[in-house]
């Protein structure tokens, strides 16, 4: 088979061509062939296979993730039950809307009981969050170092939760006490601070709560 068979090749007498040459014709028609198969019923098939592995793979990730969650369903159960009972023992730490003016009185008294003067005892504006409402109190006491440490931990000690923010403590260059063996500790002392407390909201304030805050969405 020469290159001359190539350059003389008569296709309307194809059949009397060399069996070599006849060959080479038919691989290569072959090779077009299966090219232009490729190109237009091959493709989309090949295509449509890798987005199936694709599926595949994130099908098996989403079956592997659920089967571990099954397997550990039991440990989740556990630790929701857990939560739920420090979620309990923390709201019980909460009052309610009828409990509020008796925690007033214990941390008035708690200031009292220590001996220190109130000049100032204002329960401000309550702010609700999801399920509870936070009340600031100002305070202004006056007293010694002592008492006023003292009547912190007091506070501290409340079966309910109340938490003393921005404290501001100055001297009022007067002593307290007549004892002067301790100066520094008899010097009277006035604190600034607000006292925050805590309680829960009933049903009905969650679900008006819930609805102002649906206008709201509503009116943005």
């Amino acid at each position: 088979m020469k290159l001359d068979d190539f350059n003389n090749i008569d296709f309307n007498n194809a059949g009397n061509l060399p069996a070599p040459v006849k060959a080479v014709l038919l691989a290569m028609m072959f090779m077009l062939i299966l090219a232009l198969g490729y190109y237009f019923l091959w493709t989309d098939a090949f295509t449509s296979l890798d987005t199936a592995k694709t599926k595949e793979e994130e099908l098996r990730k989403v079956f592997l993730d659920k089967q571990s969650q099954a397997i550990n369903l039991a440990g989740y159960k556990q630790q929701m039950v857990e939560i739920e009972k420090t979620f309990g023992a923390l709201l019980k730490q909460l009052p309610d809307k009828s409990q509020m003016d008796g925690l007033l009185t214990d941390i008035n008294q708690a200031g009292l009981g220590r001996g220190l003067e109130f000049e100032l005892f204002k329960p401000g504006q309550e702010t609700k969050a999801e399920f509870y409402a936070e009340m600031p109190i100002s305070i202004k006491v006056k007293g010694t170092y002592h008492d006023l440490g003292a009547f912190a931990t007091d506070i501290s000690k409340l079966s309910r939760i109340v938490t003393l923010n921005d404290i501001a403590i100055v001297r009022t260059g007067k002593e307290a006490g007549k004892d002067g063996k301790n100066a520094a500790a008899n010097s009277e002392l006035v604190m600034d601070v607000t006292a925050k407390t805590y309680r829960y909201l009933d049903a009905n304030e969650v679900a008006s709560k819930n609805a102002a805050d649906s206008k709201k969405v509503v009116r943005k």
